[in-house]
């Protein structure tokens, strides 16, 4: 059964606070670095660590690009300073951005190929989506103070791909300044490059429906089908990463069930490569209004949900409600790469439903009044064998009041076909009853456990904080019978030895 994760975005969410969270529950990163170097991808490598957030102790997952793929949108004063600070001038088609300490860096505007939306071509380049959040540019955080964080998420340029773009894409430079490469990639590109990735099916698909959300979100922003919306190639790498990455630590945990109570974000704008957008972007905008995610909008100043935050949570998340009662598991703690007022710090736990996890199973019932003990007797092995759970009769009193059996299985859906074809051809029974049942179990572990007399496997269950032993029968009684012992001693010592340890 798989596990309940509670995502506490007081913070906000994006894709690398997502990872970074993931890793600290204990996500295995050799298994994530793995599916990352899988992927037909260059210009990047992958940096996990340790920085302080305000005093707290986080994981950091930061996808450091190289100086060709670099962008502009590390920068906090760019991203929110005042437009005293820069000054934008719009010639032939490029967007000049001059920052106060006078450099100059080149973004190449967006252009519609849809003759009828030409006058609406200025406001869907200030619909530029980014997707990076609360991401990277950080190398190591002082205790005292958070480190000016960077984040490309606004690098990405989503547009429909115009014959003339191709024209302006490589090494277009101005004034000497550093030629940025334009390249883009389609959904389908992007869909490709997942599928060659070496990772569990599962994770696959889930990488390939948050990206699907993303690019749902973007095609609406611009007015375009999915299929025609394309990723700058610097945010393409940073969203293909953070997403991938995302999605082969949910794998990896066993996450079944996520709680996501609300999202928070800041107000104000947000300075991107085409413009200063609203807070909420509208990617992020269209993805809170198409899931119905509950947001609070907090009396801060800047960009807390990402639109690859936004759209991890769109497709993980299974219920806005925490259980009355919980167990905390396990704590992971995210950090995110901007200096806010409030701390970037995504918080993730793992965990237990009143100490107790909940499951459906099936009981298989048929009343038998014409097999013979012996024929019951051995299909009641063979039931065991193929899986059944449990296997009981019980005497019954049947119509023209006739002695007979109940025979009783208690299974997993997934064994019911087997489980029923041995019942029809092992006994006269012509029918066969399917009852749906809702437990409660404790959480359960199996260990091995040394004891004097050799080692023993014990099944350990918690209840309420309580460790209880259950020491397994054919592993007692092997030392039993190798021993010459009685199996009450053996139990008795082997509980015993789980207490001490």
């Amino acid at each position: 059964m798989g596990k309940i994760l509670y995502l506490e975005c007081n913070a906000g969410i994006s894709g690398d606070m997502t990872a970074a969270a993931l890793l600290d529950l204990g996500a295995d990163e050799q298994v994530l670095r793995k599916a990352l170097a899988s992927l037909p991808l260059t210009g990047y490598e992958i940096q996990i660590g340790r920085v302080l957030k305000s005093g707290i102790d986080c994981c950091s997952f930061e996808v450091l690009l190289d100086q060709e793929h670099e962008n502009h949108d590390h920068d906090m004063q760019y991203l929110h300073g005042n437009d005293s600070s820069y000054k934008y001038e719009h010639r032939h088609g490029q967007e000049q951005v001059y920052s106060a300490q006078g450099t100059c860096e080149h973004h190449l505007e967006h252009e519609h190929d849809l003759e009828h939306e030409h006058d609406l071509e200025h406001e869907h380049d200030l619909e530029h989506e980014h997707h990076h959040g609360h991401d990277h540019d950080y190398h190591h955080e002082h205790p005292s103070d958070d480190v000016q964080e960077s984040h490309h998420e606004h690098a990405h340029d989503h547009h429909h791909e115009h014959p003339s773009d191709h024209d302006h894409r490589e090494g277009h430079t101005h004034d000497g300044a550093h030629a940025h490469h334009h390249a883009h990639r389609s959904m389908a590109e992007i869909t490709q490059i997942i599928h060659q990735g070496q990772m569990t099916e599962r994770a696959r698909e889930l990488a390939l429906k948050i990206f699907d959300i993303l690019a749902r979100s973007e095609a609406k922003a611009h007015a375009l089908p999915p299929e025609k919306v394309h990723f700058h190639e610097v945010g393409a790498v940073d969203s293909i990463v953070d997403i991938v990455a995302a999605a082969v630590c949910l794998d990896n945990l066993d996450i079944s069930d996520v709680i996501v109570p609300k999202l928070c974000e800041g107000k104000g704008t947000v300075r991107c490569q085409h413009g200063v957008l609203p807070i909420p972007v509208p990617a992020v905008a269209n993805i809170m209004s198409a899931y119905a995610l509950p947001v609070e909008f907090i009396d801060v100043q800047g960009e807390f949900v990402t639109p690859t935050g936004a759209a991890i949570v769109a497709a993980v998340r299974t219920s806005d409600k925490l259980p009355k009662t919980v167990r905390i598991d396990k704590i992971g703690l995210g950090a995110g790469k901007r200096t806010y007022e409030r701390p970037s710090i995504l918080r993730a736990m793992l965990l237990t439903d009143a100490h107790r996890q909940r499951d459906t199973i099936y009981k298989l019932e048929s009343n038998i009044d014409d097999s013979t003990g012996e024929e019951l007797g051995y299909v009641m092995g063979q039931l065991l064998k193929a899986g059944a759970r449990d296997v009981h009769y019980h005497p019954v009193f049947m119509k023209k009041n006739r002695p007979g059996w109940q025979l009783n299985v208690i299974c997993s859906e997934s064994d019911i076909d087997v489980l029923q074809e041995i019942i029809f051809r092992e006994t006269t029974t012509i029918g066969i009853r399917r009852i749906e049942m809702e437990r409660a179990v404790l959480t359960r572990d199996f260990t091995q456990v040394n004891t004097k007399y050799g080692e023993v496997r014990v099944k350990v269950c918690d209840m309420g904080g309580e460790k209880r032993y259950y020491p397994e029968y054919d592993s007692v009684a092997a030392i039993c019978e190798q021993k010459g012992l009685s199996y009450r001693e053996v139990y008795q010592e082997t509980v015993r030895a789980c207490r001490a340890e």
